[in-house]
C-alpha cells in the first residue's frame, strides 16, 4: 500500500510539486482518507501504468475535463502540468478545440477560457 502512495506522490510531485501539496493540504482538512485514496488510485495505480507517457495522459485528462464541462479548476491545473511536462500551447489549444465536436461549442469555449488564464500565468 505504501508503495503505491509513494509512487503517487513522486508523480504528482512531477506534475506539479506546489498545486499537489496545496490539493492534498485542503483535502486533509476536510478527507484525508479521499486524500490518500487520491494520490494512490489515481496517481499511483492509473497514471503510472506502462503504455502511455505522462506527457499523452495530460492530453487527454485535459481533453476529458473539457469534455466534463463541469471541473474547471481542476482542467486548469491539469493545462498547467501538461505545460509543466513539456506539452505546448498549440497542443494543448488544439485538444481542447477538438472537444467542440464531441462535448459541443460551449464545453470548449470553457475550456479555451481556462487555458488562456493559465497561459497568461505559466511561464512555458
Amino acid at each position: 500500500m505504501e508503495d503505491r502512495y509513494q509512487r503517487g506522490l513522486a508523480l504528482l510531485d512531477r506534475l506539479d510539486r506546489e498545486q499537489g501539496a496545496r490539493i492534498l493540504a485542503a483535502l486533509e482538512e476536510v478527507a484525508p482518507d479521499f486524500a490518500r485514496l487520491l494520490v494512490e488510485f489515481a496517481f499511483g495505480d492509473v497514471c503510472a501504468r506502462p503504455g502511455l507517457d505522462l506527457k499523452t495522459r495530460e492530453i487527454a485528462t485535459v481533453a476529458a475535463l473539457t469534455a466534463l464541462g463541469t471541473a474547471p479548476a481542476q482542467l486548469r491545473v491539469h493545462i498547467k502540468a501538461a505545460l509543466n511536462l513539456g506539452c505546448s500551447r498549440t497542443e494543448l489549444t488544439e485538444a481542447i478545440m477538438q472537444m467542440a465536436v464531441y462535448a459541443g461549442f460551449p464545453a470548449a469555449l470553457n475550456g479555451l477560457a481556462a487555458a488562456k488564464e493559465v497561459f497568461a500565468t505559466a511561464k512555458n
